[in-house]
């Protein structure tokens, strides 16, 4: 495992169920029909117990070899991880581990698809990147900033969530140059390292077809540029008298003057003041506009 320290996570759980007979019966043995859950190969209901944690004295256990069998361990791994946060219980469901086996399609393609048209590994970054294709540097960047720090905090479930977006981006992004083409490259490869931690398989099988003569486990951890990673505006939430009334977007470090001169120009601002004289306005700067009114 990729970590100097085990970190204890919570129980994963799953339904339980009991045939007519008052008898437990494992996941396997029941199946959804028309909407009712019946026992496997019998035409009779059974009953549908709490989630509880997977136990064999109440069957309700999903065999590993199974799901491996069927999807893969790196599915059962994202799974795992995307559904919640650590410390917390995780419930197990066939819709979940279909949907990280469909993830772990999604991406396979996604690199198979833009190989063909992907300059050789180690090729210098163009002179000339379009509008788009920085966009997606500028992607490519901040995930790989989001992911670090949420792994570094054991917050894999967000760090799931944020690769997903991360592929969102890249499914709509289609490459018309050799500047496009580059900064795909550099993006596959950061998606390839961020993913290793909890698809590993998927991730080394991605970094060999990229040209990789060594392991993705060994390559070096990707590294943001700060100024990628820089945010040119900001949404600053507006309170008036500590109720938040309305948000504006900003260009990131407007002079405060600036800030509340938008704030006070905004129509919902103006009908919540509502003629009242205005004591003060305080600016927390890149986030909160609090206009403070006086009593009628």
């Amino acid at each position: 495992e990729p970590f100097a320290g085990l970190f204890t996570q919570g129980m994963i759980t799953h339904e339980t169920y009991k045939d007519s007979d008052g008898k437990w019966l494992f996941p396997e043995q029941v199946e959804k029909r028309d909407g009712v859950t019946m026992k496997r190969g019998a035409n009779y209901a059974v009953e549908v117990g709490p989630v509880e944690k997977m136990s064999k004295s109440k069957k309700n256990v999903v065999p590993p070899e199974a799901v491996a069998d069927t999807y893969g361990v790196d599915a059962a791994r994202w799974f795992m991880m995307s559904d919640s946060p650590p410390e917390r219980d995780s419930e197990w469901s066939d819709a979940g581990i279909e949907g990280a086996w469909r993830f772990v399609q999604r991406v396979w393609r996604l690199l198979d698809e833009s190989l063909a048209t992907l300059p050789a590994r180690g090729t210098p970054c163009p002179a000339a990147i379009g509008k788009q294709a920085n966009d997606i540097r500028r992607v490519t960047h901040r995930t790989i900033a989001a992911v670090t720090e949420d792994l570094e905090k054991f917050r894999f479930n967000k760090a799931v969530a944020r690769v997903f977006e991360f592929i969102n981006a890249l499914s709509a992004f289609e490459p018309k140059d050799a500047g496009d083409q580059w900064v795909m490259r550099e993006a596959l490869e950061a998606l390839t390292i961020l993913i290793n931690p909890m698809v590993p398989h998927l991730s080394e099988e991605c970094w060999q077809r990229l040209g990789s003569t060594t392991m993705a486990v060994h390559a070096p951890w990707p590294k943001a540029d700060p100024e990628l990673t820089r945010l040119d505006s900001v949404t600053l939430a507006i309170q008036i008298d500590g109720k938040r009334r309305d948000e504006v977007e900003l260009p990131k470090d407007l002079p405060s003057k600036a800030v509340e001169e938008a704030a006070l120009a905004r129509e919902d601002v103006r009908k919540a003041i509502d003629g009242r004289a205005i004591k003060k306005v305080i600016i927390v700067p890149n986030r909160i506009v609090n206009i403070v009114t006086e009593p009628k």
